[in-house]
């Protein structure tokens, strides 16, 4: 628990755990803000994929484009987003779960 006697965010939970290779995060998300912590944990664990999925999904994989991108003077920052406005939750994970190299489980985020 926070300080404040709520739920810890992923975030909070995300700092004493590395996240899994590939992620599933679900939209709506709670507060943008988040966003960038998420993105900047994300390439320190060496996530290979963010798939976005849910209400919104494509503007929320552009704001984690541009977050990684930033002001472009690092091109060591890598991290391959895909936005899934029509696809099903099962075909997602599929996707997730077959077409990428690395056999890692997927793990779900909510923010």
């Amino acid at each position: 628990m926070s300080g404040m006697g709520g739920k810890r965010t992923v975030l909070e939970i995300a700092s004493r755990m590395a996240f899994a290779r590939k992620i599933l995060l679900h939209t709506p998300i709670s507060d943008e803000r988040l966003l960038d912590d998420f993105v900047e944990q994300c390439l320190k664990d060496g996530v290979e994929i963010v798939a976005v999925f849910g209400p919104g999904c494509a503007r929320i994989e552009d704001l984690i484009d541009w977050i990684v991108v930033g002001d472009g003077s690092d091109d060591g920052r890598f991290l391959l987003t895909s936005s899934h406005p029509r696809d099903s939750l099962e075909d997602v994970m599929n996707m997730l779960g077959v077409e990428m190299t690395s056999h890692a489980s997927v793990q779900e985020v909510r923010l």
